[in-house]
């Protein structure tokens, strides 16, 4: 497979996954999935992961990967080789996965008495995808045959924290976060 191709692959198969904490931001606040519960003396996850950011979240991944599936064809033809349609499991594994992980880094911050927002570098880049591809594994194993080579893995191990670091550093600089990271 050539790296344009492998690239492409990786990107669009991540797509539903690198979308909803980004919609989550957009949609935040609300009542906080934890009910604003301590265990011992720190929050469980704190007042940034809500109930509506999460379903926002995974609507979007969900949605996202029903447009895909409907383009698929065509920008198969255009490209010249094939990119993934998501199966309805295999988008709620990269979706709801991407969710599970941002709420499982959150959880990891908290224990290592880190704030909301403070910076957790590898883990703030990687959450989602560390999540997303055990849990398609598991949701839609042929799916996740089919386009998850490890080369495919590996550039998205790659390329994730390249465009988790520009997007942040985007919605930063328009007021989105708070933070650039």
């Amino acid at each position: 497979m050539a790296i344009i191709e492998t690239i492409a692959i990786a990107f669009w198969a991540m797509l539903p996954a690198y979308v909803p904490n980004n919609a989550a931001v957009l949609a935040g606040g609300g009542q906080p999935i934890d009910g604003g519960r301590t265990w011992g003396e720190k929050r469980v996850l704190g007042d940034g992961k809500t109930w509506r950011g999460t379903a926002v979240g995974v609507a979007a991944g969900l949605a996202l990967a029903a447009v895909l599936t409907a383009l698929e064809p065509t920008v198969s033809d255009a490209l010249g080789f094939a990119v993934p349609g998501f199966t309805p499991l295999a988008a709620l594994g990269l979706a709801g996965g991407a969710m599970l992980g941002d709420i499982l880094a959150s959880f990891l911050k908290r224990r290592t008495g880190r704030q909301r927002g403070a910076m957790f570098p590898g883990l703030d880049q990687l959450d989602f995808v560390v999540v997303s591809l055990p849990l398609v594994g598991l949701l839609d194993f042929e799916w996740f045959r089919e386009w998850f080579s490890l080369e495919v893995i590996l550039v998205v191990v790659v390329l994730t924290p390249i465009l988790h670091v520009t997007t942040n550093m985007i919605a930063y600089k328009l007021g989105l976060k708070n933070e650039p990271w």
